[in-house]
């Protein structure tokens, strides 16, 4: 009999080699450069901060709390290097040369030096917290190396969705926190939409009476099978807007509202029906959810989807706009405005008679360029208060406004429609992991999302630099995002378990030049890393499954199976018995050895389990030596 030779998947357990073989120094997003040198710099109560520059104060005070809680002991600050003292320097000397957001660290046996102004200086600071290792006695030894860094798009941004379900504050402030960790420069905060309005306008107080309350939640995934009847509400008043606004100017984060127009209008039309095309019309839920069926009234939606109740192109419409726009410019001093565009029925427009005549008496060729004169209407108000705006790609739809930058999510279609008339793009595509609402792996043991799949790898394969664009048109691109829907979102913890680690898969793509990523490194030697160290926090998270087993089924008789955790201190626990592992199944402490017999295969299902008791999703993987497979793994 012919012998089939063994099949080993990946090397490697010990956690002690993810830091000595590691490039990037554990860095995450991966800087442009990192040159390792010999010696190290000895981090202990001894050594002093310098940092002579006022504008420095609070970088200095971060990084010496961090030292507090990584090493047990403060620093002195004081404004010049002292003789016989090893320091640390924060310097904004040359800082000028550098590019926009760079820095540059020197770390020798004597001196770590720390160069960059503003925000520059500040993700300095967040790569050299990175980049220490645990405690060794009384001090921290961190190996000396040259760090130069800048990123490689301007915007670099995260997305979080409130209207469909309202998170706290101190929610809101730990995600810019992780953020600002990561070197994300913007934070897009959705505030209204069909199933609730979130923030407080003054002039219109309905909007939070009435327009901030459902009246129900869909169960299930959509349709659903009806709603829960409990009444949903909440909305953030203008100082804790302010509040937000100032915590993340603090870390270099830009706050960006969104205020839905002229689709996704349901709670406010709720409030204000005098905005709807037929104000007197009672809110219809379309036939996909038969057991909803109509409201009498205009109602704030209470279940998923889109809409045919839409802004009416009336002069009240563009004045209550107007109005709200105003409330809203104060409270967020951004450079954009995010008015949606997306998804507008034009169904009440062309039933509309006075849309119809609307279309006529503006020489507008029809509905959707009916949306173009709403968007680019809007546009000019904003760009009369010194204002741009951003749209998602629908508004390319019958003429895009002038001066608007389009952020494409359908695909990359509109991005490179967008860029090739010359405007600014914000590449956020669902199809390519952008969307972290979807799924992160096939397992049956993901909890209910909206679908897809956007496992951490596809964030971290996708250039948001199409290639059908020229290098010329390419730089219109000017970032990237990513999109947190939470419709099926109810929780902080699911939030974070949806965005993380995807969070940093999104951060090298936004940051870190091509030619400086490695799938390999980040999974195998970073991420491990970073998800133990989140791990303390009790911060919640997806837990990837062993690195290496990522075939469904394999092929022959001996296998050795080799795995390795892909969180620092973690335990994988297997089974060959079909079973579901758990920590009461087999502890992984090397390589698998099975032989399987002619004709037949064994399942080997494995579980990870982090120090805190995060546990991963079930893999399966079916070691076959001849046997009949099911007719979908053929």
């Amino acid at each position: 009999m012919k012998k089939i030779l063994p099949v080993v998947i990946c090397v490697l357990l010990s956690s002690k080699m993810y830091a000595q073989t590691d490039a990037n120094m554990g860095i995450i997003p991966a800087p442009v450069s990192v040159e390792k040198r010999s010696g190290t710099f000895v981090l202990d109560k001894t050594v002093v901060l310098v940092s002579a520059n006022p504008a420095n104060a609070k970088t200095a005070d971060l990084l010496n709390a961090f030292v507090v809680n990584k090493g047990g002991f403060s620093l002195r600050t004081v404004k010049a290097p002292e003789a016989g003292h090893k320091a640390i320097v924060l310097s904004a000397e040359g800082a000028d040369k550098l590019p926009e957001e760079g820095y540059k660290i020197n770390i020798s046996k004597d001196r770590i030096l720390l160069t960059g102004k503003a925000a520059g200086l500040f993700y300095g600071l967040q790569s050299l917290m990175q980049l220490m290792p645990e405690r060794k006695g009384n001090a921290i030894i961190v190996q000396a190396a040259d760090i130069n860094d800048y990123p490689r798009f301007k915007y670099r941004g995260m997305h979080l969705d409130v209207a469909r379900h309202q998170f706290p504050l101190t929610l809101v402030k730990k995600y810019i926190d992780l953020m600002a960790q990561y070197k994300l420069n913007n934070f897009h905060w959705h505030l209204t939409d069909d199933q609730g309005w979130r923030i407080e306008i003054k002039k219109y107080p309905k909007l939070t009476a009435a327009g901030a309350s459902r009246n129900g939640t869909i169960i299930g995934h959509h349709p659903g099978i009806g709603t829960d009847d409990q009444v949903y509400k909440g909305y953030y008043t203008q100082d804790e807007a302010r509040e937000i606004v100032a915590y993340a100017a603090a870390k270099y984060i830009t706050v960006i509202p969104e205020i839905e127009m002229p689709g996704h209008a349901s709670a406010a039309i709720a409030a204000y029906p005098e905005l709807s095309c037929f104000p007197d019309r009672d809110t219809f839920i379309d036939a996909k959810t038969p057991w909803a069926g109509s409201r009498k009234g205009k109602q704030v939606q209470q279940t998923w989807g889109v809409f045919q109740d839409v802004f009416a192109p009336t002069e009240t419409t563009f004045k209550f706009l107007q109005d709200v726009l105003d409330e809203v410019l104060v409270l967020f001093p951004s450079k954009y405005i995010h008015v949606g565009g997306d998804e507008c029925p034009k169904d009440y427009w062309k039933q509309s008679e006075f849309c119809q005549n609307f279309i006529k008496q503006n020489d507008l060729k029809d509905e959707h360029g009916l949306q173009s004169y709403f968007i680019q209407r809007m546009e000019k108000y904003l760009n009369g208060k010194g204002r741009s705006i951003i749209g998602w790609d629908e508004i390319l739809e019958g003429g895009l406004a002038p001066n608007a930058t389009v952020m494409s999510w359908r695909g990359v279609e509109g991005g490179i429609a967008s860029a090739k008339q010359n405007h600014d793009v914000i590449m956020t595509p669902g199809p390519n992991g952008l969307y972290f609402d979807h799924k992160q792996s096939s397992s049956p043991d993901e909890p209910l999302t909206i679908g897809g799949l956007a496992p951490y790898t596809k964030v971290y394969a996708y250039d948001p630099v199409p290639a059908e664009l020229s290098a010329e048109q390419g730089k219109y691109v000017i970032g990237v995002q990513a999109n947190l829907w939470t419709e099926y979102i109810e929780s902080p913890a699911k939030v974070e378990y949806m965005v993380l680690p995807r969070m940093f898969a999104l951060s090298e793509t936004a940051w870190t030049p091509l030619s400086r990523k490695d799938l390999k490194n980040f999974s195998e030697e970073r991420l491990p890393l970073h998800l133990a160290r989140l791990d303390q926090t009790g911060t919640n998270f997806w837990v990837p499954t062993p690195i290496g087993q990522n075939e469904k089924v394999l092929k022959g008789e001996n296998f050795s199976v080799e795995l390795k955790v892909p969180v620092q201190n973690a335990r994988i626990y297997y089974t060959l018995d079909g079973f579901r592992p758990s920590e009461n199944a087999i502890l992984y402490n090397g390589p698998v050895k099975v032989n399987v017999p002619a004709g037949q295969k064994r399942s080997l299902k494995t579980i990870v389990i982090t120090t805190s008791g995060k546990r991963s999703v079930v893999t399966e993987t079916i070691l076959n030596n001849g046997a009949p497979e099911p007719a979908a793994n053929k």
